[in-house]
């Protein structure tokens, strides 16, 4: 699938925009303290019975940095839903690169074993975005002569 995937291709968007509601479902729970608390029960009741361990106790600091996350990539996927581009793809490949680099430091250093199914999704999510763009090297995400069709506005009018 990632050969023959270009920015261009709507096939690229529909991957954007699957690793959006992946995002969204995965996330929704983390934007509100009081859903977090169910997230982090179910997250760490599901460790237990895996003997993958468990996240730590619950704390008003470990719940703020959950809703700032969950606030921030639930609006970020509403976006790509809404309207996917392919500099959103480019953009959100990025991330999702950051966002494993960080998850494999926390394993590295004893998070709990359940996080390498969320870091499998990243890196899988990650790699179907940005290979197309590695292979497209050419294609400037910042160009104005693509048009709309790949993330950048028209030229205004009488310019």
């Amino acid at each position: 699938m990632i050969r023959t995937l270009t920015p261009e291709r709507p096939a690229y968007l529909r991957a954007v925009r699957a690793s959006a509601w992946y995002d969204l479902v995965v996330t929704a729970g983390f934007a509100t303290p009081w859903t977090y608390a169910l997230v982090h029960d179910a997250l760490s009741s599901s460790g237990n019975a895996l003997g993958l361990g468990a996240l730590p106790e619950l704390d008003p600091v470990q719940t703020l940095y959950a809703n700032l996350m969950g606030s921030v990539v639930v609006v970020w996927a509403v976006l790509r839903i809404v309207r996917p581009l392919p500099v959103h793809g480019l953009l959100d490949g990025i991330a999702r690169t950051l966002f494993a680099a960080w998850q494999a430091y926390a394993l590295a250093h004893g998070a709990m074993r359940l996080l390498w199914l969320f870091f499998g999704v990243e890196v899988m999510f990650g790699l179907v975005q940005l290979v197309p763009w590695w292979r497209n090297r050419n294609t400037n995400p910042l160009s104005t002569e693509a048009g709309p069709a790949v993330g950048h506005p028209l030229p205004a009018q009488g310019q």
